[in-house]
């Protein structure tokens, strides 16, 4: 019986491990990696883990100096409007599609993710964005649009970070009510092939998402740091 993750390399198991740790905050923001007890942890030698470094280095999600020191980049206000902005525009052209294209099925699927939700408070933490990154999954595929697909679960990915960090924020009950509710307007959107309702809603989503949240919360930030450093 064959594992449900093959990997061609160590290196490969190394990068989706050190991602998938740096993504879901276990290894957070800033942080130093030890790369010898990660190479002991995973069971493997320095030269694959150090590979996994650079590849994720090259994605921005690790720094490295002239000393080979690794530390998981910080999140920063740019990249999380970059993230954002690009998210702004995918996410409603896959809304558009997946009320042109989805079949059957799919609505099916969007159905049972849909029942999933929660809201995405700090009352429910993982358990609601492992449900609501599998909702819009779902609708992502219904698109019917691989390279879409692709695109929207590495933004998907990597804005993990800003959506745990919005997630910390106290933003009351009604905007998660308000998100709630929207996934499961446009379920009925889709299923009903209304393109250019779904795609507008889909929009008005993301202006109103955790990552939007976190965008506010970390220019603020950065502007009170940054009088701290002229006052």
């Amino acid at each position: 019986m064959t594992s449900a993750n093959v990997f061609s390399s160590k290196g490969d198991a190394a990068y989706v491990e050190l991602r998938t740790r740096i993504l879901s905050g276990e290894l957070p923001p800033g942080s130093k990696l030890a790369q010898r007890d990660l190479a002991q942890a995973l069971g493997m030698s320095l030269t694959p883990l150090r590979e996994a470094i650079r590849r994720l280095s090259s994605e921005g999600l690790i720094d490295l100096d002239t000393q080979r020191d690794a530390r998981v980049a910080a999140i920063n206000a740019t990249e999380a409007r970059q993230l954002f902005e690009v998210r702004l525009s995918l996410d409603p052209t896959a809304a558009m599609l997946a009320a042109q294209r989805r079949t059957d099925a799919d609505v099916v699927a969007l159905r049972g993710a849909a029942a999933r939700l929660l809201p995405v408070t700090r009352a429910w933490g993982e358990e609601a964005l492992t449900a609501h990154r599998a909702f819009h999954r779902a609708l992502y595929v219904a698109s019917r649009n691989d390279v879409l697909i692709r695109m929207l679960d590495d933004l998907w990915d990597k804005s993990d970070r800003y959506r745990r960090l919005g997630l910390e924020l106290p933003p009351g009950d009604e905007p998660r009510t308000r998100d709630h509710r929207e996934h499961h307007e446009l379920v009925g959107l889709i299923e009903a092939g209304d393109a250019t309702a779904a795609s507008e809603l889909m929009r008005a989503h993301i202006e109103r998402s955790l990552t939007a949240t976190a965008i506010a919360e970390l220019e603020q930030r950065e502007r009170e740091r940054g009088d701290l450093a002229t006052g």
